[in-house]
Parts: C-alpha cells; sequence; structure tokens
C-alpha cells in the first residue's frame, strides 16, 4: 500500500502514548472486589487466551475488540468491570517446534545448511520485522513462509537471529519470550485489562497447576472422566499413535467418523466371493445414515481396486485396501491390527451386483459405476439416495437416459429405470425431494457441471440437516438434526452398520507411512453422558448467544459429542493427578480458568508464572483441593491443617463470589464446536448446584478478514497487533476494527476504513479546539433555544439512546455508526441549518457528549478531548454514559418531515432547471433555462378525494402487522368503486408507492393527516431554504387555495409538500472603475424590493475578492442612456449618484428593466450599476 503522510498518525500516537501513560498512573483498570455487602452491580468479561507461539495479530485482536469495547461501555453504565487476560502455553506446538529446531541443528549444523532443495524459491520482500518495533529494522524475509520447510526457517521468517532462534529450541524459552511481547502489544492497544491477573498455563506456573489438578481431581470423583479406547491417530509403523509433533504432513487433523453401511451380497455375486461361503457385504461409509431410507442403489468405481477381506463374526468386507487397514486397528477385522485379504477385485466386477441394504423399501439394490468417487476418502463404496442427494439423482438420472453409458459397463435396464427417487425428509422450501428440485432450479445438466452441483450440495445438505423433518419410519415428524445419532445407533444395534473412523485427510508419519485411525487407551471426558449433556443444554437455554445460529451450532455440536480425550503423553501441561504418566491436553485445561482469574492477582505476585513472593504470601504446596474447595464452594467447609489465615481464604473466596459467573465470553465462532461447548460442559459439572455460577453470555464472530481476503502468512495478507497500531495507531485500528462487522460472518478490516478514520479522529481533535478556542471568545449564540436548537438537542438524545441500544447488543459496527457517523452528520445540518448560528449550551455538550459516546472504541482521543481539550477533572473512563431528558417525538416528526422535505424541494429545483423541450435522434434536446428566485410551497390538508378512498380502504384491508393484500386483489377490489373510475390509471401506482411508504414507516404511512402544523415548521426554517436553495423569496401556500391549479391540487399531500419554482428578476451589470484593483464587471440579479444591503449581500457572493459587504459602496449613473457609454476617467465620481439605505429597487419582469424608487419617486437606473470598495 502506498505510504501516506505520517503527521495525524503520529499526533494520535503520541496522544495516545500521554494517555496510557496516565492511566497506569492511575492504575485505572486495577478492580477488586469490595469488602462490604453494599456492592455496585458487576462485569466480568473473557476471552480465550492465546496460544504463545508467535505475535498477536489483527485476528485476536478482533475478537478481543468485542471484550474492549463491551468493557469501555459497561464501565460508563455503572458497573464495577473486569477484563482479565492470560497466556496458553498448554499442549504440544510450542514442544514440538522447539523438538523440531534441536533435531534441525543435529540434523544440519548450526546455524543449520538445509538441502538445496529445501531452500525457498518465493520471492524475497521487504517487511517490517515484529520482534523489537522501537528498533525500526527491516529484514528481506520470505514473503510466502508457508513455503518454509523447516523450523528454522520459519522462525527467520519473524525476523529472528540465528543465535536467537537457537534459545528456542527449549521450550521454556518460548514461555519467556512471548508472554511479556504480548502484554506490550495489548497495552499499546490501550487494552482495559488488570494485568496483575495475568499468568501462563502449564506445570510451569505452580499455583495454576494446581488449580487445573484440583479441577480433574473434582470431575473423576464426580464421574465425568474415564479411561478405556478412544480413537486417535495412529502410525502402523511406529506402533503409537501419531501426534502433531509426529506428523510429516497433516497437523491438526482428527478423526472423522462415518456409519459403515453393510449390503449384503445376495444376486450376482462375484465367483471368487462365492466361493468363500461366507457373508459377504459391501460396506458404505456414509456421514447420513439417517438417510438411507432413500437408498435406490451404491456406487462403485469400475477403476479401482478393492479387496475382500475377513471381518469379525466371520463375515467378508469389500471395501478399498485404505479402509480395510483403518478397520483393521478399530476391531473390525478377524484379527486385531492385521488385515487377512482373501480375495481381490476390480470396481468393474462389482458392477451389477445385488444387495440386500437396511432400510430402504426396495427389496434389491444394484451396484452402478460412478467415476468420480476418490479411493483415498471412505470406503470407496458410497450409498445413493437420490432424493437428498444431488450427486446422485443426477447420475442415476445420467444413468437412466443414456444407454450407450449402461452398455458400457454391463449395466441391465432392470438395475436402474425402476428406481425413483424416495420422498423421505421434508426440506422447507424444497419440498420431500429436494435434490430433484435444486437441480431443476440451478438447470443442472449432467455430473460434468461441477461447480453447481456443488453449491446444489451445501445447500441441500444444510437446510437439510438443519431444518428437514423426517417422513419416513420410527422417527417420522422429527428434525434430521435430532435423529442422526439415533438411527446410527439402532443400525449398529441390529448388526446392519458399525461405526467406522479414518482421517479428516490424509496424514503421514514422519517414518512416512499413511497413518489410521486406531482405537487406543485414553483417560476422556464423557461428554455423550445423557444426564450432563441435558444440563448442560439447560445452561445453553440460558446464555445469551446475540445469534440464533451460533445456538444451533451449540445445539448441533452437543448432539454428536460423546467422549473428548482430554490426556497426551507429550508436549507441555499439567500432570493428570492419579495417573502422572499423562498430560492434560490444552481444550481440557483450559474450560473454568476464567475462575482462576478472580484470585490470580492475590497468588500470581504479578509474575507470569507465580513464582515471586505474593501479596497474601501463600505457598503453591498449601493451595491443597481442600483449599480450592473453600474459594470455589459456597458450601465448602473450612479446610483443616492449612497455613493459610481464615482472613486470607475469605479474602479469596470474596473475590471470586463477586467476580464469578462471566458475563460475557468472545471467541472466534470456530471455537463453538470445542472449547466454547467444553467451557459450558466444564462449568456444569463443576458448579452443578449453583446454576448462578454458569456462564451468562457467549458472543462468537466469524474470522476476520484483510481488505477482502483471507489472512494469510503464505500470501503475505497478514497484519500483526503491533504492525496495525504503529500504521493507524491504537484508535485508528479500534475504529477500524468496529466497523470490520457484528455478524456470524466474516468480517472485514479494511485499511482505507482505517486511514479514514486516522483523518476523521483527527478533524475530530482540531475541530474541538477551533470550537473551544471560539467559546472563549463568546462567538455564539446564548438564551432560549429555538427550533433548529430543539431539533438538534433531541436528534442527540436519540443518537445517544441508540448507540447505547447498540453496544448493549454488541453491535459495535452499529454502535460507531450512530455515536460518531450519524452524530457528526446531526452537528453538521444543525450548522448548516443555522447557517453557522449556533448555541453555546449545544455545541459545548455536543462535543462533551460525542468524547463520551465515542470513548468505548476510541477511548484515547475521547480521554484527549476530554482532559486536554475541553479541561475536565478525572479521566474520561470514571465518567457516566450521558443521561438524556426526555425525546420529544414531535420535534422529531417534524425534523424527519423537514428532511424528506427538504430532499423533495431540491430535487425538484434539479428538474426544473433542465427542461426537455425536444428530441434529437434518441437523446432529448436540453437547454438551461435561468435560476429560480422566487418558490411557493404548497402544503395540504386533506387528500384528494379519490386517494383518500384508498387510503380508508388500505386501512380496513391492512393487518396488525401491517400486512396488505397482493397488487391483484387491491385491483379488483378498487375496479369495483364508482368514485375511483376516472383515475384508474393512477389508482394502482398510487396504491403502490403508499405499500412502499407502509414498509417504512409502518401503519402510520395510512393516515390521512399529519401529527403536526406543516406551515409552522417549514416557517421556522425559511431563511435556511431560502439560503440553501439560493431563493430571494418563499411563501406557503395551502392546495385549497383558489389560485392553485389542478396538478398541485393533486400532487400536494398532508405531509408531503409541494414546491413551485420561478424566475422574478432582471439582471444589471456592474462594473469596477478603480484602477488596478482587480475587480472585474459582474452580471447580478436584481430582486424586486431589494435594499443597498442586498444588492451588497448579492454582490459578495458573485465576487470572491469582496469579502465585506459594509466596505462596498453602489452608484447610479445620473443619465442612465449616455453615463454607461462616456469614457472612463480617473475622476470616477463624476457622473454618477450615490444609492442610500433607503432606496428600493423595483423590477419590470416585461420590459426587463430596473428602477430606484426614492423617497417616493422612481427613477429608471438603465443597464449598468458602479460598486466601488473601500
Amino acid at each position: 500500500m502506498e505510504q501516506k503522510p505520517r503527521r495525524k498518525v503520529e499526533d494520535l500516537l503520541q496522544i495516545q502514548e500521554e494517555v496510557q501513560k496516565n492511566w497506569e498512573r492511575a492504575k485505572v483498570f486495577e478492580e477488586d472486589a469490595p469488602e462490604d455487602s453494599t456492592q455496585k452491580e458487576k462485569y466480568l468479561v473473557t476471552f480465550p487466551y492465546p496460544y504463545m507461539n508467535g505475535r498477536l495479530h489483527l485476528g485476536h485482536t478482533f475478537s478481543l475488540s468485542k471484550c474492549e469495547f463491551a468493557v469501555g461501555y459497561q464501565r460508563m453504565k455503572g458497573k464495577q468491570c473486569l477484563f482479565p487476560f492470560g497466556f496458553h502455553c498448554t499442549g504440544m506446538p510450542i514442544k514440538a517446534c522447539a523438538d523440531k529446531l534441536k533435531r534441525e541443528m543435529e540434523d544440519f549444523g548450526y546455524p543449520p545448511s538445509f538441502p538445496a532443495e529445501a531452500e525457498t524459491k518465493e520471492e524475497l520482500v521487504e517487511v517490517d520485522v515484529t520482534k523489537d518495533k522501537s528498533k525500526g529494522k527491516k529484514s528481506k524475509v520470505v514473503a510466502k513462509s508457508g513455503g518454509a520447510k523447516y523450523q528454522w526457517q520459519i522462525m527467520k521468517s519473524l525476523g529472528l537471529e540465528d543465535e536467537e532462534i537457537k534459545a528456542f529450541s527449549d521450550p521454556m524459552h518460548w514461555l519467556e519470550y512471548f508472554p511479556p511481547r504480548a502484554v506490550e502489544d495489548l497495552k499499546k492497544m490501550g487494552l482495559h485489562v488488570d494485568w496483575r491477573r495475568a499468568f501462563i498455563t502449564t506445570d510451569v506456573n505452580p499455583f495454576y497447576d494446581s488449580f487445573v489438578r484440583w479441577q480433574f481431581i473434582r470431575l473423576k470423583e464426580r464421574g465425568k472422566i474415564d479411561f478405556g479406547k478412544r480413537y486417535t491417530i495412529y502410525s502402523p509403523t511406529d506402533k503409537q499413535p501419531c501426534m502433531d509433533h509426529d506428523r510429516a504432513s497433516g497437523e491438526g487433523v482428527g478423526p472423522q467418523e462415518y456409519t459403515a453401511i453393510k449390503m449384503k451380497i445376495v444376486k450376482n455375486m462375484p465367483e471368487k466371493i462365492r466361493v468363500l461361503g461366507k457373508p459377504a457385504f459391501l460396506v458404505a461409509a456414509t456421514l447420513r445414515p439417517e438417510t438411507m431410507y432413500g437408498q435406490t442403489n451404491c456406487w462403485i468405481h469400475p477403476s479401482i481396486n478393492y479387496i475382500a477381506h475377513e471381518a469379525i463374526n466371520g463375515e467378508i468386507f469389500i471395501t478399498t485396501r485404505r479402509a480395510a487397514l483403518n478397520m483393521a486397528y478399530q476391531g473390525l477385522t478377524q484379527n486385531q491390527n492385521e488385515v487377512t485379504i482373501v480375495a481381490e477385485i476390480s470396481g468393474q466386477e462389482l458392477i451389477g451386483i445385488g444387495m440386500e441394504s437396511p432400510l430402504t423399501s426396495y427389496q434389491v439394490l444394484y451396484a452402478l459405476p460412478m467415476l468420480t468417487i476418490k479411493e483415498d476418502k471412505g470406503t470407496g463404496i458410497v450409498t445413493s439416495v437420490p432424493s437428498d442427494s444431488p450427486d446422485d439423482f443426477v447420475a442415476l438420472r445420467d444413468l437412466k437416459t443414456k444407454q450407450p453409458f449402461r452398455q458400457k459397463f454391463g449395466v441391465k435396464d432392470e438395475m436402474v429405470l425402476p428406481f425413483e427417487a424416495i420422498p423421505i425428509v421434508e426440506v422447507p422450501g424444497l419440498g420431500n425431494l429436494s435434490a430433484p428440485t435444486i437441480c431443476e432450479k440451478y438447470k443442472i445438466q449432467s455430473q460434468n457441471d461441477a461447480d453447481k452441483l456443488k453449491e446444489a450440495k451445501d445447500i441441500v445438505y444444510n437446510k437439510g440437516f438443519y431444518d428437514g423433518v423426517m417422513l419416513v419410519g420410527p422417527h417420522k415428524g422429527k428434525k434430521i438434526s435430532d435423529i442422526k445419532k439415533l438411527v446410527q445407533k439402532e443400525l449398529t444395534d441390529v448388526n446392519q452398520a458399525c461405526i467406522y473412523m479414518e482421517p479428516e485427510k490424509q496424514v503421514i508419519s514422519r517414518s512416512g507411512d499413511e497413518c489410521v485411525v486406531a482405537l487406543c487407551d485414553q483417560w476422556y471426558l464423557k461428554y455423550g453422558e445423557s444426564d450432563w449433556k441435558a444440563v448442560t443444554k439447560q445452561a445453553l437455554d440460558r446464555v445469551d448467544t446475540f445469534h440464533e445460529e451460533v445456538k444451533k451450532n451449540f445445539l448441533s455440536t452437543m448432539d454428536w459429542l460423546r467422549e473428548h480425550a482430554c490426556s497426551r503423553t507429550y508436549g507441555l501441561g499439567s500432570k493428570l493427578p492419579w495417573d502422572e504418566q499423562w498430560l492434560i491436553e490444552s481444550l481440557s485445561d483450559s474450560t473454568i480458568y476464567m475462575a482462576y482469574y478472580t484470585i490470580a492477582h492475590l497468588i500470581q505476585g504479578n509474575s507470569f508464572d507465580g513464582r515471586s513472593p505474593n501479596a497474601l504470601d501463600i505457598r503453591p504446596e498449601e493451595m491443597t483441593p481442600e483449599v480450592w474447595d473453600y474459594i470455589f464452594f459456597k458450601e465448602a467447609a473450612l479446610p483443616k491443617d492449612t497455613r493459610i489465615s481464615i482472613e486470607n481464604l475469605n479474602k479469596l473466596r470474596r473475590e471470586f463470589q463477586h467476580w464469578y459467573p462471566v458475563d460475557l465470553r468472545v471467541s472466534g465462532k470456530d471455537l463453538v464446536p470445542n472449547h466454547l461447548t467444553y467451557y459450558l460442559y466444564i462449568h456444569t459439572a463443576i458448579w452443578p448446584k449453583e446454576p448462578e455460577k454458569w456462564p451468562k453470555a457467549i458472543r462468537a464472530n466469524g474470522h476476520l478478514l484483510l481488505n477482502s481476503e483471507k489472512m494469510s502468512k503464505s500470501t503475505g495478507n497478514f497484519m500483526t497487533l503491533s504492525e496495525a497500531v504503529t500504521k493507524y495507531s491504537a484508535d485508528g485500528m479500534r475504529y477500524a476494527l468496529a466497523d470490520a462487522g457484528d455478524s456470524i460472518e466474516d468480517a472485514n478490516f479494511v485499511e482505507k476504513t482505517a486511514d479514514s478514520g486516522v483523518l476523521r479522529l483527527f478533524t475530530l481533535i482540531e475541530w474541538t479546539k477551533e470550537i473551544i478556542e471560539k467559546l472563549k471568545s463568546n462567538s455564539y449564540r446564548i438564551g432560549e433555544y429555538n427550533f433548529n436548537d430543539l431539533i438538534f438537542e433531541n436528534s442527540m438524545n436519540e443518537k445517544i439512546n441508540e448507540s447505547s441500544a447498540n453496544f448493549d447488543r454488541l453491535l459495535f459496527k452499529e454502535a460507531l455508526k450512530t455515536c460518531f457517523f450519524e452524530y457528526q452528520e446531526i452537528r453538521d445540518k444543525y450548522r448548516e441549518q443555522t447557517m453557522e448560528d449556533m448555541h453555546r449550551d449545544l455545541i459545548l455538550k455536543f462535543i462533551e457528549t460525542q468524547a463520551l459516546i465515542l470513548s468505548p472504541i476510541c477511548p484515547h482521543v475521547a480521554e484527549h478531548i476530554w482532559t486536554e481539550v475541553l479541561k475536565k477533572e478525572g479521566s474520561i473512563l470514571n465518567e457516566s454514559w450521558p443521561k438524556v431528558a426526555q425525546i420529544d417525538a414531535q420535534i422529531l416528526r417534524a425534523r424527519n418531515y423537514l428532511d424528506e422535505a427538504i430532499h423533495g424541494f431540491r430535487t425538484r429545483k434539479i428538474a426544473y432547471k433542465t427542461l426537455i423541450i425536444g428530441k434529437a435522434g434518441k437523446k432529448g434536446a436540453v437547454r438551461k433555462i435561468e435560476e429560480p428566485t422566487h418558490a411557493t410551497i404548497w402544503i395540504a390538508k386533506s387528500y384528494p378525494r379519490w386517494q383518500a378512498i384508498i387510503l380508508s380502504t388500505l386501512q380496513e384491508r391492512c393487518t396488525p402487522e401491517g400486512k396488505l393484500p397482493p397488487n391483484n386483489t387491491l385491483s379488483e377490489i378498487f375496479g369495483k368503486l364508482p368514485e375511483l373510475k376516472k383515475y384508474m390509471k393512477k389508482v394502482m401506482p398510487f396504491v403502490q408507492a403508499v405499500k412502499e411508504s407502509v414498509d417504512k414507516k409502518g401503519l402510520e404511512a395510512l393516515k390521512q393527516n399529519v401529527d403536526l402544523d406543516e406551515e409552522s415548521v417549514l416557517k421556522e426554517i425559511i431563511p435556511y431554504l431560502k439560503n440553501t436553495l439560493e431563493l430571494e423569496h418563499i411563501d406557503i401556500k395551502n392546495s385549497d387555495d383558489p389560485f392553485a391549479d389542478e396538478k398541485t391540487k393533486q400532487d400536494c399531500v398532508p405531509g408531503s409538500p409541494f414546491i413551485m419554482f420561478r424566475c422574478e428578476k432582471v439582471s444589471l451589470k456592474f462594473i469596477n472603475p478603480q484602477p488596478m484593483s482587480g475587480l472585474f464587471e459582474v452580471e447580478v440579479p436584481i430582486i424586486e424590493g431589494d435594499t443597498l444591503q442586498t444588492l451588497r449581500d448579492r454582490l459578495c457572493r458573485n465576487v470572491k475578492q469582496l469579502k465585506d459587504p459594509k466596505k462596498v459602496d453602489v452608484f447610479r449613473y445620473d443619465d442612465p442612456i449616455l453615463g454607461p457609454r462616456r469614457l472612463p476617467t480617473l475622476e470616477w465620481e463624476f457622473g454618477k449618484i450615490r444609492i442610500m439605505d433607503t432606496d428600493r429597487f423595483s423590477i419590470d419582469t416585461i420590459s426587463n428593466t430596473v428602477s430606484l424608487i426614492q423617497n417616493g419617486s422612481k427613477q429608471d437606473i438603465g443597464y449598468q450599476l458602479v460598486y466601488i470598495v473601500s
């Protein structure tokens, strides 16, 4: 991006530095629980602590900005607010990266010399080094760090030197390096965090380690943890689970669950299978077992080589080799961890086999060819449900309509033609055959329409799963999303299916083999337990999720969630208290740490690892399970045999009891299926009898795009928090983050918006300074409020209330709109309509309230205005949200009326100035006409008779919700009314206009009168209307005036004034004879009744060099005919007569002449006057 001038940014950076110093000195964000019971309402907000394997980026910042804006606002609403922040170090990534660095030094020396083929070939670009902005250092790094093959290269891309990288081979160095830098970056953002409560996780922090161990002791005691075989990614070569750090590719990939449908071969069995003498099954892996009611066939790829292998119970399974290997490690084959192949068979040999398949209404299905099946996904055999799968429907249709295709693969007509799609699911908007319906809608012709098919598949799957209702079977009438697991269980219980797992994507171990999913011994949390799930759903019912889609995602997760492995053998973390060979994994030690925040400042000792002396002189080993119980459980007894004093124990307990529960947790929506759901589960398990301790609100947001593209280091479209603050200032960045988006969809940080924010904020500061200086010199009006003042005051109050509502609902894009953009607009409109004659008290109120309502989003600018410009005592962060008086609805109605009227007047003037008088080819010939000087505003007390009849009829037919009958019904009704026959061409256009007005205004649009005095309201702003429309005179008349023409009477209705322009002027030449004055001849219009003063004002408007009307004198010639023809002389006064203040001008537009009225007599002044500037 082009480098822009930095002065404004640097000014904002300097302001934020001073403001942040003052906040830190005043310890503004440090909050403790009050000691007395009389306490104000509290507000605890948390954000998932970020993982400490790098610097924080804009994606982190977007989510935590929601917490930040909420805290800033709630603080102003009088609540005691706490925003704590921690840093996550548990898990495998840090240890894996450190070990990689260690191995790379062992394999390639120090500094490592990597093989030539490993060097990246990406273009080198210059980027800011993120490690230390104060040094202003830049480095040549790879633009696509995703091309780095080795961990060392990745660290290099962060701008680190070899000697620095070497230290990262010790995982403890990561814990020491990144958390302090994260705090530094967050402080520069101005985060409202109590940093005394900051900590890191893992057993490096003995206090947090004790807390996590206590949590797991209690979970195990309550039966929430068990030990047994769990599905995990496994390396057959290494004969052990293959965790992320052991993988050459596929990091982050987990097991994917399928239902393996057993389709028994009953017809056309290949000889090599028949001779085995055992029941044989084609096994198809499906994600949608509930749709098996709609099977019409199964699909086989003719070119894939399948195998028949021995399964449990003496059965034969036919699958791909890859699927068979996965099954072997899941207890589905005859011999554990072994595949016994009894036959190899091509896909072509399987085509035409007849099978019995569970749930379908067809007795025999056939195996048919499909060329899009992938060998590395599922079992290579696919069930076909053409009613609800666009892929299946189109493939089956192709086979039916293309006889040569059937002939090529040996498919007989009876295997295809009798089979039709079976209606099994009713989907809103798509009916009971959703796949055929959407294929027809998208005009999908064949399987070659891949893009259309993908889009159709996504729509059908999502709508079908979440909104579809079952039409058949024992679950008829139930939602599809509710029965998936039920159908799966029913099938497995009767041995018609089995659970089959495989990696979500291909995983290759460092040994080079493709990993499988295996059943391994694990400690796991029993999230599938029905009672626990039921209670957690109750907890979810209490949670404000802000978006219905988020709640649906929670419920969907709870429906499929069963068990979660909570132990690992590799990485960083806390050890299981009862089995210390296992570490507690990262999603399991991070579920209720928000409770730890409440007391962290008393035991962490202002250190990340808790190893410094703390305020209560408590040692980690003294934090026994009984002590933790006393702190967190209201009914727990005082612990025995503890050195911790009762006073300190009660202090710890008081902190927790005061701050808990969490009032708001903000996170990316990707954490709903894991962390956020576990967060709810563990809260209900730890505090089962205290639902008041369960979370109150969860705000999930989408991912953050940068300039409308996905943020990615590999493409260079990436920005860290530190870079954003340096580039745009904290408030410029916060402004763009607020504007980025409020919905569950992906948000968009636009750099041009951040630039605009910098300019707007800088301009606000400068304008405020200018106004305050003017206030000192009493440049503004005082006294009673006039009409414009009342509109401005009520408009401010309205926007303050709207902003409050937006902040309450965490709609920060909308809040920025109402508290800044629209708030500035009402100021600008006030300034314009008063023509700078603003009221002193109101303009001061605007500045104060603007600073206050903007402070949650842009606190540094607001603080600067509050303390440095307005010279207020104390921080703006300690101020309250502005209290507003009762809004005068009548004033706002008048404002809205005027806004619409003024817009209509301006539009009408544009139409007046351009007149179409003929046609030239396809374009109209246009001529410009004279600028209007006068206008008449017509207002109406009532609608024309025919319109009143229509409105009365619409009122009768309108529902309470504002719904009107369709136009064809209304047309029939109005066609029968004799009073409307004369106006039938106008009836339906008028009806449509009224309907559109109802959509905007509601039922008020059907009223036949308006609740205000239109004439009085318009008279209040006549001076402004004359100025903005550039008119000399405006009069107001009623449409029932006998002189009003028929068009005016028909077009003018209550609430919609109609303006008619006209030109009443005669133009004269004005010359300036003063030598070297730089003033020239100018043509100026003369209006009936003009005075010397109005003429001076008009001259100044037409001649830019003239600034002060008082310095202008005007003269006429003593001989209006010969005077202008005389040769100019240096004695310019000769033959001229000064025009006096008491003189009046009179015009005759027919003869196009001007006269001057002096002392009752009329003098012809010709076509030219003289103006002199003193």
